[in-house]
This record gives structure tokens, sequence and C-alpha cells, in this order.
């Protein structure tokens, strides 16, 4: 991979000296992450998607939940101390994050916001997170996405 095509992911796991291994894969709008997760050729139970939503007080929060689960509204909630919890709108992802829909990370966004992952994660050696870019995918030990982002395992679906 040539340094033009680093992301910002990768040069917050580069600069923390993080191991992680790339994959990139040609992208259009339509692709799901179940599909994303067949090109990869990996179960989707290791792919994770990342959702931001907003607590009743105001607050963000991050989520980041195997691609083909649904994040439990209530569960969130109860894991953020909220009394409810609400998907954002995606016209508000790139404004708050730096990311665009369907390349959203837990990493690097540009303000740290209280992260959760499902507790499922903490079962395998390696997961996949998006790299911050459509078509970009980084792969890396559980352990160390918990320490580069403070999320917290949580059962939120």
């Amino acid at each position: 991979m040539k340094k033009d095509d680093k992301t910002n992911v990768m040069r917050v796991l580069d600069s923390r000296k993080i191991s992680y291994e790339s994959h990139t894969y040609e992208q259009d709008a339509t692709l799901t992450g179940a599909e994303i997760a067949a090109i990869l050729g990996e179960e989707t139970a290791r792919v994770f998607k990342t959702l931001v939503t907003q607590g009743k007080s105001g607050a963000y929060y991050v989520f980041v939940v195997p691609v083909e689960a649904e994040l439990d509204l209530k569960k969130a909630a109860k894991a953020a101390g909220e009394k409810s919890i609400a998907m954002i709108k995606q016209k508000d992802l790139l404004p708050l994050t730096g990311y665009v829909h369907g390349g959203c990370s837990p990493i690097g966004m540009k303000k740290q916001f209280p992260t959760f992952i499902h507790e499922t994660a903490t079962g395998y050696d390696k997961v996949f997170v998006s790299a911050g870019k459509v078509g970009y995918q980084i792969e890396l030990s559980p352990v160390d996405l918990i320490s580069v982002t403070g999320c917290r395992p949580a059962d939120v679906v």
C-alpha cells in the first residue's frame, strides 16, 4: 500500500504502534455489511459496523456491532446510562465524526465519544472495522481496538 493510500485510521494506529492488516475492495453504495464480509472471506460475526447515536441528554455515543446485527436502542441506552438513544441523521455524520456513511470508523473521529463494542468481539483473535474510508477495512485484535478507542464491551444487540 502506498503512503497516499493510508487512511487517518491507519495513521492513528501506526502512531500508536498498533499492529493491523488493511484490506481494500471495490465498493459501491449498494454493498451491505454481509456482502463486504463475503468479499473479505470472513464470517459476518467478525466484521463490525460503526453506528453513531445521540442520547436524550444530547450526548453522542458510538456503538460497534456485527454487520448483520441490529443495535438494540434500549440496551444501548442502558449501557450509556441514558433514558433513551436514537440514531443520528446520516447528514449529521460527516460534520460530527469526519467520516461518511459506509466509511465510519470508531478510530480517529474528530472527537472521541463514549464508545461501546458488542461483547462478542472479545471472543475473537481479530475483528474487522472500517478503516475510515469506503472500500477500506482494517483487521486488528479487539484488545487493540479497545485500547485505542477506550470502548467498553457491552450487550447492545
